[in-house]
């Protein structure tokens, strides 16, 4: 899930689909969409896969170490076009908001990956749009109604029904709550970055928070790095994971959040524990369970709930 939020072009500024051309550009521009939101999708899923693979080898520190700093390389030209704006007081702020928004639920899934199928991971992350929500309500006084509460409450029993199951025998639970802690942290940090964050270019924070979040987490790494030889598959997810669903990720996420609006772009959220799952399945053979299956309905029914606004929220 995305480590920030901004506002964009309304979904609502397409031309007038009056004339048989402008529906027809509506209609590619609909398709356009819903193609790079699949692939964002894909893309996001895919990070859970990736963490599966290299974070027993690394180890869930040195990873997502790995992680920030290719993804912050990604970045940094956006950064670089904006450094006018970044003062050392700016820096600062950035900097705590790193170690909420991308440091601690980024390490908490990697540890959940040490444990637990790829999949976990990509479930729990869906409750983000949910405790964004309540983040919200209780701590910035913004409304919610009661169908977000409800959804709260759903997503909430699907976290325990994930955390009760077993996959080959073993338990789940402590993976499907480190996931359900880290999309509490991004709740935090999306709502820390809405209201300290404004008004500066969106891609160049999430590069100097990318950033600030490697400086941060550098000495853990550093005496947390594996003493063996890591593995080239491992090495090769830590690559992907880094260049392509963090760094890449956000272009993409930029880009359709100033296209088509952010409410929109954030309907990415019910595609990330589909393609968690379908990767895990397909490359690395890992089972759908009922239980998996029942608290992702679940999860994904109290994020479609929380995502009905009312008033501010």
């Amino acid at each position: 899930m995305p480590a920030s939020e901004c506002t964009g072009a309304s979904p609502d500024s397409a031309p007038p689909a009056s004339t048989p051309s402008a529906t027809g550009a509506g209609g590619a521009e609909r398709l356009r969409t819903a193609v790079e939101l699949t692939v964002l999708g894909a893309i996001w899923g895919g990070s859970f896969l990736f963490m599966r693979v290299a974070a027993p080898d690394f180890g869930s520190f040195p990873l997502v170490e790995v992680r920030m700093g290719l993804g912050a390389l990604v970045l940094l030209p956006f950064l670089w076009r904006a450094r006018v704006h970044f003062t050392a007081a700016l820096w600062l702020r950035i900097a705590g908001i790193a170690a909420i928004n991308s440091v601690i639920p980024f390490v908490l899934f990697a540890w959940g990956a040490e444990r637990a199928p790829a999949g976990i991971g990509a479930i729990t992350n869906a409750m983000t749009v949910t405790f964004t929500a309540a983040v919200a309500f209780f701590f910035y006084g913004e409304r919610i109604n009661a169908r977000r509460w409800v959804g709260l409450v759903v997503g909430f029993v699907g976290v325990a029904v994930l955390a009760s199951g077993r996959i080959a025998g073993a338990s789940v639970g402590s993976a499907a709550l480190a996931g359900t802690a880290a999309a509490l942290m991004y709740g935090f940090g999306i709502n820390l970055v809405r209201h300290h964050l404004t008004g500066y270019p969106p891609a160049a924070v999430a590069a100097a928070n990318l950033g600030a979040g490697a400086v941060l987490l550098a000495p853990l790494a550093i005496h947390e790095w594996p003493h063996h030889t890591v593995g080239l598959a491992s090495w090769g997810s830590a690559v992907l994971l880094g260049v392509v669903c963090t760094g890449i990720a956000f272009v993409f996420y930029y880009r359709l959040i100033a296209r088509v609006g952010a409410p929109r772009t954030s309907t990415v959220t019910y595609l990330i524990p589909l393609f968690g799952v379908i990767w895990a399945w397909l490359l690395l053979g890992e089972p759908l369970t009922p239980t998996m299956a029942v608290a992702g309905a679940l999860i994904l029914a109290g994020v479609a709930l929380s995502q009905q606004r009312a008033g501010k929220a």
